[in-house]
């Protein structure tokens, strides 16, 4: 049996969603976020050493990594779904996508995450200033434009295919799916990359991505 340990608010809610689509059965552990810290709970270290999620657990296999959960169980349990040929001229696609979310989408949307958390902790009034001037300078000279890099690249491609790998749902957009509507989500993302919205909107619109919704429970990002 398939163990998914799932965090709410977390990328396991693709995992959750893969499971889904690939109709199998599995039992979710659940997680709550410290509510003070907001990071996952010790509990999740018993689990994995890293103590974060997603993390799964079949048999003797213990796995953490998004990444590496979507390939396992794509690769294990997919009879030949979600993921193009190596023959195949989407595969590299597929290949780069899975990288590129974790590798370089996510960091600069993390740190404008982080620094917004870092100005609105508590301070003494005479720092507060200078905490807010460093966070809207580094806003604007590097998060901001590697941001607009990122989605003006990723709008760009979405605009000419339906999906990230192939003219069909793949691990590609399972791995796609977090950072892209968490984006949408937090107002990162808006109008002006109307082809991400309706990419976001597209897969959220899935029964699978609905039931699996229904399963995991509080998800700030649908």
């Amino acid at each position: 049996m398939i163990v998914l340990h799932h965090l709410n608010n977390s990328r396991s809610q693709r995992i959750l969603w893969l499971l889904e689509e690939l109709g199998l059965e599995y039992k979710l552990q659940r997680y709550e976020r410290d509510p003070v810290t907001i990071l996952a709970p010790p509990s999740l270290k018993k689990v994995h050493p890293l103590g974060k999620s997603p993390v799964i657990t079949e048999g003797d296999v213990t796995l953490a990594e998004s990444g590496a959960i979507i390939e396992y169980l794509i690769q294990t349990h997919g009879n030949g779904q979600f993921k193009p040929r190596p023959d195949s001229a989407d595969y590299w696609q597929y290949v780069f996508w899975m990288h590129y979310a974790e590798g370089s989408l996510m960091p600069p949307l993390l740190l404008r995450l982080v620094f917004e958390k870092v100005k609105e902790n508590p301070a003494p009034f005479f720092v507060k200033p200078i905490i807010g001037k460093i966070v809207k300078e580094t806003n604007k000279r590097f998060i901001g434009p590697q941001i607009k890099t990122h989605m003006g690249y990723v709008n760009d491609y979405l605009a000419q295919h339906s999906w990230l790998a192939g003219d069909a749902l793949s691990g590609a957009d399972f791995q796609m799916s977090f950072p892209l509507e968490a984006a949408v989500a937090r107002g990162t993302v808006g109008a002006e990359y109307p082809n991400i919205v309706r990419y976001v909107k597209q897969f959220q619109s899935r029964p699978a991505y609905q039931k699996a919704l229904e399963v995991g429970g509080e998800y700030d990002y649908a």
